[in-house]
């Protein structure tokens, strides 16, 4: 197995330095189910990050990115399941998506609510307001 940066998968998803593209889609193109890449739960947090303050992404181009990644069988994401149940509040909501993978992160612990001071993430993760 092979971990990726999240430059790697930047590189690979935007395009936009045609020699590192070029690099990217090989290595990409090597992965098989047998023999996969491997994308830390940092680094999806970092490539949404980098997807909506330097390349401007919608809501929605941030969601089919995730989901491709997430349904890709020559990857494997860390803690696949609580990026999907990240997912799937974010594409409901406004919240932030990093508020939602903490959110559900503190939820599958076991944790009884995740508190805040975050107003928006309190409206729209589920979180609780601290005041």
């Amino acid at each position: 197995m092979t971990g990726l940066d999240t430059n790697v998968i930047v590189r690979y998803i935007v395009q936009d330095d045609p020699a590192q593209f070029a690099i990217s889609m090989k290595l990409f193109g090597s992965f098989t189910p047998e023999s996969p890449g491997f994308i830390s739960a940092v680094s999806v947090l970092e490539l949404v990050w980098v997807l909506q303050s330097c390349y401007k992404a919608r809501r929605d181009e941030v969601e089919r990115v995730l989901e491709t990644l997430l349904r890709t069988r020559a990857l494997i994401v860390e803690r696949a399941e609580l990026i999907w149940q990240s997912l799937r509040v974010y594409a409901k909501s406004n919240a932030d998506f990093e508020d939602c993978l903490i959110e559900r992160t503190c939820h599958a612990i076991g944790c009884d609510q995740t508190m805040t001071f975050d107003r928006d993430a309190a409206k729209s993760a589920g979180m609780k307001l601290l005041s």
